[in-house]
């Protein structure tokens, strides 16, 4: 099924709209809380809960495109999970690891006191990622998107996983060098 026809039977308030949606986007929602949490468990509740919320937010919101909403709940949902189960070192540290890399490059939202500039941040990523050529676009958002571990992407790609990191140092590099440029 479309997904413009799950949200319409969503804003219906049709109780197939959840089945339609947990049929076509379970597996993709799965693989994006395992990469965070490592444990099929928390996973499966993470999943569960992007549903629920999913339900929760149709209406009011019309979301274009499914996935990418449905994907950002599942991801922040299990970013919330994985840093209440921090303290009990569960997991094999890719989210930590992916986290880390990134903290030399961007402060944490709760550094960025303004909305207004929190918002003009990302614009200035999405600027960034979109002149990248489109691998290391991809490698750069399955690490730090989808919290993908070097060994899976180098796999995915059909690259070693030294080139991977090169890739991702370089990357993360030249987004320290432009931000900078622009200020932040």
């Amino acid at each position: 099924m479309e997904d413009s026809e799950i949200v319409r039977l969503f804003l219906e308030r049709s109780e197939q709209a959840l089945t339609e949606a947990i049929k076509k986007y379970k597996g993709y929602c799965t693989k994006i809380a395992l990469n965070i949490l490592y444990s099929q468990e928390d996973a499966e509740e993470c999943v569960n809960d992007a549903f629920l919320k999913l339900w929760e937010l149709i209406p009011p919101n019309k979301p274009e495109m499914l996935s990418t909403f449905i994907g950002k709940l599942t991801r922040n949902l299990a970013i919330n999970r994985y840093r209440q189960t921090l303290t009990q070192k569960r997991g094999s540290g890719e989210t930590a690891a992916a986290f880390e890399e990134l903290s030399a490059v961007i402060s944490d939202n709760t550094d960025i006191a303004d909305e207004a500039e929190r918002r003009e941040l990302l614009d200035e990523i999405n600027q960034f990622l979109r002149k990248l050529p489109e691998k290391n676009r991809s490698i750069f958002i399955c690490r730090y998107w989808y919290c993908d571990s070097v060994r899976d992407i180098a796999a995915r790609f059909s690259v070693s996983e030294s080139n991977v990191s090169v890739i991702l140092n370089r990357t993360r590099q030249k987004l320290r060098e432009y931000l900078q440029k622009r200020g932040f």
